[in-house]
């Protein structure tokens, strides 16, 4: 038997091919030359991990290595490592999702290429009146645009860049590590390829100035807070002439002095004196819309709730609105006239109850630990 692969990834001898590829991005990371510089033992291992990897992901060479234990004879057999370059070709999706900047680019397949802009976040404040109904905003919003001097180049009108001559456009510099060519990126132009030697003076040579943009955010009926409204293209400037970023508005609704919001129903309490609670009658009771009129049978208690249907927030998305949710509490007077306190004292005797010097001090006590109960 000669050397032993599955050994050398760590994995048993039926590992699966998502179990090997799991073992070599970790054996490649840990052993690579990069991370390892002057460790030969380190650079001998990752060749093993390497070796190892490209035979057993390889069907028809695991199949030969696992009967005759070597890789040799198998299809095209083994192909070695004449330079990074070649061996990058069959596990390239590897290193290039794992590593990165590590190895580079792959013979600049990415570099440069379009790149949308970044996304903005604005937070914002609304009123409850504003998030029923659904309102307007002007919203001014600080982010990075193209120079329109140099129309996003950040060369001199008529100059343009020219080509970095340490990487020759490449964005790339190559380093030679045993039997491996690494590719770093280019510190001369920072991977661009070009340099800008003879800048635009509005941009200094970034391509980008800084504006504050207005913007018209149209906001609909029944948002809340946390709702997120997004603007398509109004985010940062894309890179290398690629698409603008998104703006993402996120709401905040003030609370209410008078209403308390859930879900899409609305809660507010009003006071009624006592007569209207004992006697009955009709009060006016605000509404987001305007005020309205509504009945109050006679021997209302303190906390009862009464019922305005589509008095709500309207449904975001949807149709019809929530209800809105009148709880009533007796409002006791604080002082009283001395006719007051007389006819109440006459009431008193009349039901049979006991006047006393601090008859008005009970029932004053009486209605407000009922309103209290009932809240």
């Amino acid at each position: 038997m000669g050397k032993d692969y599955y050994s050398t990834l760590e994995v048993d001898r039926n590992a699966s091919e998502a179990d090997l590829k799991k073992a070599y991005r970790r054996l490649a990371l840990k052993y690579h030359p990069d991370r390892n510089p002057d460790d030969k033992s380190a650079e001998d291992k990752f060749k093993e991990v390497n070796e190892a990897y490209a035979c057993l992901s390889d069907s028809q060479k695991r199949a030969h290595y696992d009967q005759f234990g070597t890789a040799e004879g198998a299809g095209a057999g083994f192909e070695g490592f004449g330079g990074f370059g070649d061996f990058s070709s069959g596990f390239g999706d590897i290193f290039e999702n794992m590593f990165g900047d590590i190895f580079g680019d792959f013979g600049g397949r990415r570099r440069n290429r379009p790149t949308k802009g970044q996304d903005l976040r604005y937070n914002l404040k609304i009123k409850l009146n504003e998030a029923v109904s659904g309102t307007e905003k002007k919203i001014k919003i600080p982010k990075w645009e193209n120079c329109s001097t140099c129309d996003g180049s950040g060369a001199k009108p008529g100059k343009g860049p020219t080509v970095c001559q340490t990487c020759h456009g490449t964005g790339q510099t190559k380093l030679q590590q045993g039997f491996f060519t690494i590719a770093r990126t280019c510190g001369a132009c920072g991977g661009e390829g070009k340099i800008i030697s003879d800048p635009c003076l509005d941009c200094r040579g970034q391509g980008k100035i800084r504006k504050e943009k207005t913007v018209n955010l149209k906001i609909p009926a029944g948002v809340d807070t946390g709702i997120r409204l997004k603007v398509t293209g109004e985010g940062e400037a894309g890179i290398h002439g690629g698409p603008k970023g998104d703006l993402y508005v996120v709401l905040e609704v003030e609370p209410h002095p008078f209403f308390k919001r859930k879900d899409n129903d609305l809660l507010c309490e009003v006071p009624i004196s006592f007569v209207h609670a004992a006697l009955g009658g009709e009060i006016e009771v605000p509404t987001l819309d305007g005020n309205e009129q509504i009945k109050i049978p006679a021997g209302t208690p303190s906390g009862k709730v009464f019922h305005l249907r589509g008095r709500g927030v309207p449904k975001l998305g949807g149709y019809g609105k929530g209800d809105q949710y009148i709880s009533v509490y007796i409002d006791v007077p604080k002082k009283l006239t001395q006719r007051q306190r007389e006819l109440l004292a006459e009431y008193a005797e009349i039901s049979g109850d006991e006047v006393s010097k601090g008859f008005m001090d009970k029932i004053m006590d009486i209605f407000q630990n009922h309103h209290k109960e009932a809240k």
